[in-house]
């Protein structure tokens, strides 16, 4: 008998969500409604998608248009992010070389005559034989830590990811006016700004 009172001592909550639940109770704030955008889960162009935040539904013609724009100037963006990444990696690099090459100098390792070093400018190579020596150097040796170079190569390394996550979060809406503009915006960027990745490849 003790155990049969348990039994329904246990049952009764329940029994009480289940009446809750059946009651269709379902009450939902008024501005959810305001600000909840479509999800659909298929390609589309019809507006009504958040993006990023909650609150940032472009639902009107005005609001996709503005929305496209920004998404284009941000595919621009990236690519100016990467072009210039690839540049300040190119004087990051040359500073490091001549950064070594004055310390060679200064423990007296034996050094080209014709290899003229400046810690100031650049550096200059005379011929083959020094220009190995700096190949070998750079081949064989770590660029030493520098903390304002590192420093701004973590910074812009993180600002990049973030970008191209918030991409693909923007893509993850299926909303093909958000995918066109920001194709074409990373096109339009990699026209105006890649040729200095493209240089950069030639001179490593």
């Amino acid at each position: 008998m003790a155990s049969l009172a348990a039994f329904l001592l246990l049952m009764s909550p329940l029994a009480l969500v289940r009446a809750h639940d059946n009651g269709m109770d379902m009450s939902m704030d008024g501005a959810m409604s305001l600000t909840a955008g479509n999800m659909l889960t298929y390609f589309h162009f019809t507006p009504g998608d958040n993006l990023w935040f909650l609150g940032w539904v472009p639902s009107s013609t005005s609001a996709m248009v503005g929305a496209c724009i920004g998404l284009f100037l941000l595919g621009v963006l990236d690519r100016w992010i990467a072009a210039c990444r690839v540049v300040m990696e190119m004087h990051w690099a040359k500073s490091a070389m001549i950064l070594r090459s004055n310390r060679l100098n200064a423990r007296g390792l034996p050094v080209s005559g014709t290899e003229k070093l400046s810690s100031t400018s650049s550096l200059y190579v005379a011929n083959s034989t020094s220009e190995q020596f700096v190949g070998a150097l750079t081949m064989r040796t770590v660029p030493p830590f520098i903390f304002w170079h590192d420093l701004t190569r973590g910074i812009m390394y993180l600002g990049h990811s973030a970008l191209q996550f918030a991409f693909m979060l923007a893509i993850m809406t299926f909303q093909l006016g958000f995918i066109f503009a920001l194709v074409v915006g990373l096109g339009v960027g990699e026209m105006l700004f890649g040729r200095y990745a493209s240089h950069a490849a030639h001179l490593v």
